[in-house]
C-alpha cells in the first residue's frame, strides 16, 4: 500500500523548511520509525520516520529544496523490505548504466570546461549537492599526468614527484550558510540595531557554592535519582528570585507596550555544531533545583542530537549563557529579543582578593548582564545583579531539596 510522506506541520513562527539530507534512497527497506529525512528551519531540524516497515518508492522533493507545512516529500511502499525480484533489476539497471549516472550530475558550465579542456568527467570529484559536479571542481582538478607520462619511462619518475607535491597550494571550499546559522545572524543584527543595549558587571565569590556542591554532590545524586548537582541550577533559581524583585527585568517589549511576565521561563544558552540554540524551562520558580538541573541536562543532550522541537525554544522572559564552559573569561552577551536582558556567566578563576584585611586566593567569576535601556535602567541593573551576586554567595536562601 502506497502512503503519502509529508513534512510536518510547522508552527505559525516558521513560514517554511529546505531538506537538509534523506537517510534512505529509492527501492531502500525502511524499518517502522527509522529516519527518513531531515528537514531545516530557521529554528530546528525537524526529523520525519517511516510511518511502518516498507521501501521508499519515490523522491520528490531533493536536497536542498524549499518545503511548506505539510507539503508531499516522498512515497513510501508499506509492507516489508523490497523484493528480491524487484532488487535485482534495480540493482542491474545501476551497473549498466553507471556513465549515465555521471552525466546526470554534471552542471552546464562544468560540461562546458569539461569540453574544452578535453577533461574525463569520470576522473573528477563533484563536490556539489548530491554529488554533481561544479565549475570550481573542474577548476581546481589537477590531471593525473603521470599515468600520461608512461610511454617515456625516463621522464615519468621526475614528472610525477612534481604533480604529486603542488607547492603553495591553498584551498577553499564554499558551502551554503544553513538556515538556523541565518536565523541566528539575523537576530543578533536585529538586537544590536533595535535596542539600546547596555552592559554592567560585577563578580561573584564561588566559593560557598563550591563548598556546599562538595559536600552534598553524592548525596543529592543519590536523592535525585542520578541527578548531579551543578552550578546552573544555583544560577537559575538565584535569577528568579532576583526577577521577581525586579519585574522590569523580566518583562518584554511589543511595539509600544510592556508586557510585565507574572512567570519566569528561563531560556538556558546550548552551543551546538549548527548553531547556538536556547531551549526554555518553563515556570522555572516552580522548579526544584534537581528539576533545573534534570532538565538543563536533558536539553544539552537532545540539542547536540538535534531533537529539539520548535516548542522547546518558544518564549522565555530571561535567558543565561554560559561562555565559561570554553574558557571564556569575560563577555558581553547580546540580548534575546524581545527579551529585555541576559545573564552571561563566565570561567571561575582563583585570584588574589581582599578578606578581612588579608590577602586570599578565590575562585572568582566574571557577571555580565546585557540589558535594553529602554526598558531597564541602570539602576535597576545593577542591583539586580548584585541581588544574583549575594544570593550565590549566600546559598543558604536557596532551597535544597534533599
Amino acid at each position: 500500500m502506497s502512503t503519502d510522506i509529508k513534512a510536518p506541520t510547522f508552527p505559525e513562527s516558521v513560514a517554511d523548511g529546505s531538506i537538509a539530507t534523506w537517510h534512505k534512497k529509492v527501492g531502500e527497506a525502511v524499518s517502522r520509525d527509522e529516519p527518513l529525512v531531515d528537514i531545516e528551519t530557521d529554528k530546528v531540524v525537524l526529523e520525519v520516520v517511516a510511518p511502518a516497515d516498507g521501501v521508499l518508492k519515490e523522491i520528490l522533493k531533493g536536497e536542498g529544496e524549499i518545503v511548506l507545512s505539510d507539503e508531499l516529500l516522498a512515497l513510501f511502499d508499506e509492507g516489508g523490505a523490497a523484493s528480491a525480484a524487484d532488487a535485482a533489476p534495480a540493482e542491474a539497471k545501476s551497473e549498466a548504466a553507471p556513465a549515465a549516472s555521471a552525466d546526470l550530475k554534471i552542471s552546464p558550465a562544468a560540461r562546458k570546461m569539461l569540453d574544452e579542456k578535453g577533461i574525463d568527467a569520470a576522473a573528477v570529484t563533484g563536490t556539489g549537492k548530491g554529488g554533481v559536479i561544479t565549475k570550481e571542481d573542474v577548476v581546481n582538478h589537477k590531471p593525473a599526468s603521470a599515468p600520461a607520462a608512461k610511454p617515456a619511462p625516463a621522464a615519468a619518475p621526475v614528472a610525477a614527484q612534481a604533480v604529486d607535491v603542488p607547492a603553495g597550494e591553498r584551498v577553499e571550499k564554499r558551502v551554503p550558510m544553513t538556515r538556523l546559522r541565518k536565523r541566528i545572524a539575523e537576530r543578533l543584527l536585529e538586537a544590536t540595531h533595535t535596542t539600546a543595549m547596555l552592559t554592567t558587571f560585577n563578580e561573584v565569590n564561588m566559593k560557598p557554592v563550591m563548598d556546599l556542591r562538595s559536600q552534598y554532590k553524592d548525596l543529592f545524586e543519590k536523592s535525585h535519582n542520578g541527578t548531579r548537582l551543578g552550578f546552573m541550577g544555583f544560577f537559575v533559581k538565584a535569577a528568579c528570585e532576583a526577577l521577581k524583585r525586579f519585574p522590569a527585568v523580566n518583562a518584554s517589549l511589543d511595539g509600544d507596550d510592556v508586557v510585565y511576565h507574572g512567570f519566569q521561563d528561563v531560556g538556558v544558552a546550548v552551543s551546538t555544531e549548527k548553531g547556538l540554540v536556547v531551549p526554555v524551562l518553563r515556570d522555572a520558580e516552580n522548579m526544584s533545583l534537581a528539576k533545573i538541573e534534570e532538565k538543563v541536562r536533558e536539553y544539552g543532550l537532545r540539542a547536540k542530537d538535534g531533537k529539539l522541537s520548535i516548542e522547546d525554544m518558544t518564549g522565555g522572559t530571561f535567558t543565561i549563557t554560559n561562555g565559561g564552559v570554553f574558557g571564556s573569561l569575560l563577555s558581553t552577551p547580546i540580548l534575546n529579543p524581545p527579551q529585555t536582558a541576559i545573564l552571561g556567566m563566565h570561567k571561575i578563576q582563583d585570584r588574589p582578593m581582599a578578606v578581612n584585611g588579608e590577602v586570599v586566593i578565590q575562585p572568582m567569576m566574571y557577571l555580565a548582564l546585557s540589558y535594553d535601556h529602554r526598558l531597564v535602567d541602570g539602576k535597576d541593573a545593577v542591583q539586580f545583579l548584585v541581588a544574583i551576586k549575594d544570593l550565590i554567595e549566600d546559598p543558604a536562601r536557596i532551597l535544597l531539596e534533599i
